[in-house]
Parts: C-alpha cells; structure tokens; sequence
C-alpha cells in the first residue's frame, strides 16, 4: 500500500484510529516528530473502503479528459494545477450543504460535473454536509445563514442523499463495504468524521496550520467583513472545516480533486492548502465551474426567492420542463453545452438551425427541457412533464381527466368553489369571480379574439355557461385566458 511506503520514508507520523484498533494504520508526514490523532468516525454500518488504487478509467466516448471536455463545454472557472489534466485515476467529490430538504438549481451544475467524471471513467462522491451545514458557508452571501435545528438537518441530510443517488445513479450505489470501482458512484456525510473530534485536538492538528493573513484574503471573508453585518467567528472558520473535509478524504480515501461553483475557490484553496502543510504532499487539486445566473446576474438559490427546486415533490417535472421551455434565445446554447451531454457537434448544429429561416421558435427550448428534465427526474418524470405540457396546450386534442389537471394544480393558480356557485353560471363572470380577467369587458374582448378556452376547447359562445358534462370527472374545471395564463378550478 502507499500509505505504508510513505510511512517508512517519513519522520513525523499520524495514527488515524478506528473504533477497531485492529484497523489502526499509520500515515507520515515529514516536518516533526510529534504524532497525533485523527479520529474516523465509527459506525456498524460503515466500514473501511478500500484505499488500493482505483483501475485505470476506461476511455470516454470521444477519447478526451474529462477536464478538456469540460473546458470546451464552457464548465471550468478555474483549476488549482494544469497538472489535473494528465491525471488519470480521479477521485472527486463536491459538497452540499443541506440547509434545506431538496437542492435547487444552483446546485444542477455540481451534479453535472460529477456526472461528467462518472462518464469519464473517474470516481465521483457526494460529501452531504451534515457538519458543516451547522455553521453555513458564507460564500456568496450578504448574512448569516438562520441556524437549523439538528433534526432539520438530519432529515435535510436523508432527503438530499435520496435526491442525489436517484439523479447520478439511476441505479444501486456502491457502498463503502465494498470499497471503489471504476463506475462507483459515493454519498457521504461528514458529520460521520466531524462528530468525534474535539476542538482542542481540532486547534492543535489542523489550526496551527492555517495562516490568519490567508484566511482574511480569501474573497468570501473579505466581502463579508466589508459589510454591515461583517461576519462571525463561526462563519470565519468555515473554510478550515471544509479544507478539513478535503484532507481527511484525501488521507483515507485518496481523493485527489475537489470541485464547487466559483464562489468556493477560497474554500477548495484551504483545503489543498492543509494537505501540503500537514501532509508534506502533492496531488490534491481543485477545479471550479461557474455559477448558475439569472439574467439579472444573481445565484440561482433558495433564499434570494422563486428557487427552482429538483426535487419532484417541491416542483413537479412539470414546472421544472417549463421553466427550462421558456430559457430566452440567448441563453439556450450556453445551457445546452453545461446542462446536457449533447455532443459540441450537435449543439452547434442545433445554433445554426436557429439561424435559418422557417425556424419555429422554442424548438431548442424544447430539446434543451427534455435533456434537462430527464436528468434530474428520469425518463418517468419527463414523460409526466411532456403529458402534462400537452394536456394543458390550448387547442390539445389530448383527453383531460382530473388526475392530470390535479397533477398541475399546484404548478398554476387555482382555487375551489361550490358544486352549486359553478353550475349554470356563465363563463365570463366565472372568469371575473374568479381572478382570471380583471372584467367582463376583458373577458368579452378576449374571446372575440379567439383566446377563451374551457378545458382546452376555444369558446366562442359569449353566453356559454358552465354545465354538468363541462367539470371533468366532476371535480375540476381548466380556464384559459391565452396560452399561458390558466387556472384550475376544484368543485366542491
């Protein structure tokens, strides 16, 4: 094992303990004789992985490295070491903090790039942030983070663990028992290492180690103390646990390379940073995408509002297709090439159609939805996306029935009225009571223009009124004002 060669060349020694003293082994390091104690955490589930060499990745499908094919494809911010590119056994994880029960959009990209080394051939691991989600990483943000409960958190963690395997595996999940594989895909937690260390042992093996100077360099902190809240001493020392994060995985389970959004640089640096201090060790590296935008030029997240989730039961497949549906022109193509795995080839192919005359707007659009939507929901929930996109189509020949109406209520305004308030009474007023027209005349001037539709049917009668075989299934009624403005109405 290397662990062991490294031991006999070595003067100064850590002993990572097991709860099995049986499985104490020893690292080195080269600058002091004092040893000390790393603490793993323990756990009748988890075992010790393997720490043997992963096998040679097979090639990808075009023969390139996983960081060319992410560079091209516009998914690099910045990398620590152009050494990362002649590496062939990778191991790279990227963090989450679980400070809400889904991820969002912001976090799609981290997932994409993951994904990218899995097809590639290399090892990726999801490292959920159990313990640093306690203290919140103040990268990108303007306060402190609300603190959440230790339950919050826990159910949090479970939640984003199950959301991340059904997106990057769509199959089993190797475990830790039986150690790494080529096409192996790990979810961590690293309350599972942080629960057992101590803060004295944690100041006396890692912060000695961190240069005060440095830290308040790193761009995060500095933003922060420039503000009018400046930041806590909590959120000051954030970036040393995860720069800890990336040195135990580093030490136990040769990971070689972390990635994050380009708001992590200073957090990934510390990490890399620790290894060579407290190692005495090359080969750690870091890569950085950039950030998700909205046109406005701000994060995409849950807490600067209208997050859109990935998890079905926060935003149906529905919603998330539209949203990615009504992407401007000008964006479509950057999103093809950092969301999808389209071919370059393709996607250019893809631009220059857009060039031509007879193109008929959102075709890309509707590519791109696919492409996105089947990743993080699958090809089931891309099916319900593509059901429910053309039932609700003004116009759709599509039978409706009140389990895909219900299926969408959530997605667009709706409400409830009485069996006997919706009854015989006429269309334009049930578009008045209701909120769909702010009047009559509004309603009369729209459906002369042909843009009134009763369950996708165009109404053309001025005194239409609602009858018994107009609720489907006699539970719902769907208005529409136009193409996009709709609401479902439930009958009591």
């Amino acid at each position: 094992m290397a662990a062991v060669a490294m031991a006999v060349a070595a003067s100064r020694s850590f002993f990572l303990s097991y709860p099995n003293p049986s499985k104490t082994f020893l690292l080195s390091t080269s600058t002091s004789s004092r040893t000390f104690f790393l603490s793993r955490a323990s756990s009748a589930s988890t075992a010790s992985p393997s720490l043997e060499p992963n096998p040679s990745p097979s090639p990808s499908l075009n023969s390139k490295h996983v960081v060319e094919i992410l560079q091209e494809r516009g998914l690099i911010e910045s990398i620590t070491s152009e050494n990362l590119k002649s590496c062939t056994n990778i191991k790279a994880y990227c963090g989450f903090d679980p400070t809400a029960e889904s991820l969002h959009l912001g976090n799609l990209i981290g997932l994409i790039v993951l994904s990218w080394f899995k097809r590639c051939g290399h090892v990726p691991i999801a490292l959920v942030g159990g313990a640093t989600g306690r203290v919140g990483d103040p990268s990108g943000k303007s306060a402190e983070r609300p603190e959440l409960d230790g339950q919050t958190l826990e159910q949090n963690c479970a939640s984003i663990k199950t959301l991340i395997k059904g997106i990057l595996s769509r199959n089993e999940v190797q475990n830790l028992e039986a150690g790494f594989k080529r096409d192996s895909l790990l979810i961590l937690d690293n309350h599972d290492w942080w629960k057992n260390i101590t803060l004295l042992d944690f100041l006396r093996d890692v912060g000695k180690f961190a240069r005060v100077g440095t830290m308040m360099a790193k761009e995060s902190v500095k933003k922060r103390l420039n503000s009018e809240d400046g930041m806590s001493y909590t959120e000051f020392t954030y970036q040393l646990l995860q720069g800890y994060d990336f040195l135990y995985l580093f030490q136990n389970m040769d990971v070689n390379v972390q990635i994050g959004g380009s708001d992590q640089w200073g957090n990934i640096t510390a990490g890399t940073e620790l290894i060579r201090k407290i190692l005495q060790m090359e080969g750690a590296y870091g890569l950085t995408f950039p950030l998700l935008l909205k046109s406005d030029g701000t994060k995409f997240g849950k807490s600067e509002g209208g997050a859109i989730w990935l998890n079905p039961s926060m935003m149906s497949p529905y919603k998330f297709y539209q949203y990615f549906f009504s992407v401007p022109d000008v964006d479509v193509i950057r999103f093809l090439k950092i969301l999808t795995f389209l071919s370059i080839e393709e996607i250019d192919s893809l631009e220059e159609d857009m060039k031509k005359p007879g193109y008929i707007p959102n075709t890309i659009q509707k590519r791109l939805a696919e492409e996105v939507t089947r990743f993080v929901h699958g090809e089931e929930g891309l099916k319900e996306a593509l059901n429910a996109t053309e039932a609700l189509r003004p116009g759709a020949e599509t039978e409706l029935d009140a389990k895909t109406i219900e299926g969408i209520a959530k997605d667009v305004p709706s409400c409830t009225l009485a069996y006997d308030k919706v009854l015989n009474c006429t269309l334009i007023d049930l578009a008045v009571s209701i909120g769909l027209m702010a009047s009559k005349g509004a309603v009369r001037r729209l459906l002369k223009q042909g843009g009134l539709y009763l369950n996708n049917a165009r109404v053309d009668i001025e005194e239409k009124a609602i009858v018994e075989s107009d609720i489907i299934d006699g539970k719902v009624l769907l208005l529409s004002a136009g193409k996009k403005n709709k609401m479902v109405i439930r009958i009591e």
